[in-house]
């Protein structure tokens, strides 16, 4: 079920953060609720994935550890775990509004055709992976009820291709360590770099502008959130610094999760953006 990919479901929680209704206890619960699905509905995949990939995974290195591919759970076993999480599932939706339900059943559609063939597919693969970041904020977004700004969906789909093209990009210099991806070989270092220059420079220029649109300041009563972008802009290029060095972007989480400096930046980032949107007049 790879828990500690459950920190990527935190993109629930902007909308209830930008929206100054953080400490609105309905809308909170709401957010929670969302964030628990996208918790069960990612692992639904991941359980998926595994058992679809096991015979590859037992080639990569690293992957041949998943409890699937190294045997120690059966992929009847999994079957039956992946059956049990979709009542789970239907149960939360239930407690949600019906856009909510649309959209998970999106980001299933969307993940079960990656997991059998879109993957290999150049350039979808990516913007498969990213959709699932957008999906993320606007079940954030409609589940607790409030308008998404489009420059917040914009600079998440910037942020979320870079991290996608990152993957790929450490997939491909990890080939001789036994990465098995067919679409590796239709990336050419090339492309890769070009898409990791947009998506980087998308990321931060979408961001800084919407901190400074007049929909930010009308809303927060303050342009003080322009101080937030140096922390984005440090975080974006402390994740390619570390991705350079050690190739080890294949998983973001693990990459956020074992470096202090980005753990830091990331809690410097909310405890600032909270300070603004909330201490506002």
């Amino acid at each position: 079920m790879r828990p500690s990919h459950w920190l990527k479901n935190g993109f629930v929680f902007i909308p209830l953060i930008y929206s100054k209704t953080l400490f609105e206890t309905p809308r909170l619960v709401d957010a929670i609720l969302a964030f628990l699905l996208f918790s069960i509905a990612s692992s639904a995949i991941y359980i998926l994935n595994d058992i679809v990939d096991r015979d590859a995974d037992r080639q990569h290195p690293d992957k041949r550890h998943r409890p699937i591919a190294s045997g120690r759970i059966s992929p009847r076993t999994a079957t039956l775990q992946l059956l049990l999480l979709l009542p789970l599932i239907i149960l939360i939706l239930l407690q949600l509004p019906w856009m909510v339900s649309a959209l998970i059943g999106l980001y299933l559609l969307l993940n079960l055709g990656y997991s059998f063939g879109l993957k290999h597919v150049i350039l979808l693969d990516i913007f498969i992976i990213a959709s699932g970041f957008m999906l993320r904020v606007l079940v954030g977004a409609w589940a607790i009820d409030v308008p998404v700004s489009s420059w917040l969906v914009i600079c998440t789909l910037f942020f979320a291709l870079f991290l996608a093209i990152a993957k790929r990009r450490s997939e491909i210099n990890n080939l001789e360590r036994g990465e098995s991806r067919r679409v590796l070989d239709d990336y050419t270092p090339d492309l890769v770099r070009t898409i990791l220059i947009v998506s980087v420079t998308g990321s931060i220029m979408s961001y800084t502008l919407y901190t400074m649109s007049s929909h930010v300041v009308e809303s927060f009563g303050t342009e003080n959130l322009i101080y937030t972008v140096p922390i984005v802009m440090y975080g974006i290029f402390r994740y390619l610094h570390l991705d350079e060095r050690s190739k080890t972007a294949e998983n973001p989480v693990s990459v956020i999760l074992r470096d202090p400096s980005l753990i830091l930046t990331a809690l410097v980032w909310v405890a600032t953006s909270l300070l603004v949107i909330y201490t506002a007049a």
